[in-house]
């Protein structure tokens, strides 16, 4: 059983997970922030969201334009963004737990850094995707139980935390696609690798699997997609 969920927001930030420092985003979203949007919206143990395709409503521009168009319809924009330079470490954590005298906190003024990030404006998608049963599931649990919790939950704009584009700052609006002919930006282009999801099969070595994104006519399709990690 599959479903079709429209967001759309004024920013976004899928970053490259080959660009440290500064970040910089792909030209749209990625299979594994869309899963996660929908998982905001609906989670359940006992499912599992696979993207099949997404569409794109609104132009990826990237290239320089004349000032007047570039002022009134521009996709791609750079801004500065607050951000801190370290994290908690796991062992820091751990020894925390145990008694240890390391502080468990961050000093947030103190690791304030101010960095550049190249984002998305004015993103506007649909999101067609299924979910597979896991072995998580309850005995009453069944895929017609889950579609028609989902579909309410868009109707009704309930959401377990706020979707985002990316970054948390970045809130999506979402809604079920109402059906009908879905007008998408005629583009067609290599988007060349992009992240897929994470490997979580050991713990111990989580790793990024990818995939060769290609757009055609304004539509990233996923199905049967070869993964590569």
């Amino acid at each position: 059983m599959s479903v079709k969920v429209e967001v759309w927001g004024d920013y976004a930030c899928f970053s490259r997970t080959e660009l440290k420092t500064e970040r910089v985003t792909y030209d749209m979203i990625t299979p594994s922030a869309a899963r996660g949007l929908l998982e905001s919206i609906y989670w359940h143990p006992g499912l599992n969201w696979v993207i099949d395709r997404i569409y794109i409503l609104q132009p990826i521009r990237t290239e320089r334009r004349s000032a007047e168009k570039e002022a009134a319809d521009i996709r791609l924009t750079s801004i500065k963004r607050n951000e801190v330079k370290s994290k908690i470490s796991a062992s820091g954590a751990k020894s925390a737990m145990n008694g240890g005298k390391a502080p468990l906190y961050l000093n947030a003024s103190n690791e304030r850094n101010q960095r550049s990030s190249l984002i998305l404006r004015d993103v506007h998608y649909i999101l067609e995707a299924h979910f597979d049963m896991t072995e998580r599931a309850e005995p009453g649990d069944n895929p017609g139980k889950f579609q028609d919790i989902m579909r309410r939950r868009l109707k009704k704009g309930q959401c377990y935390q706020q979707p985002c584009f990316g970054c948390r700052e970045f809130p999506a609006h979402f809604r079920e696609w109402e059906g009908g002919e879905i007008k998408t930006v005629p583009l067609t282009r290599d988007l060349g690798y992009m992240l897929y999801g994470m490997d979580y099969s050991d713990p111990g070595m989580i790793r990024p699997k990818f995939f060769r994104a290609q757009l055609v006519d304004g539509i990233l399709d996923l199905k049967d997609c070869e993964v590569v990690m």
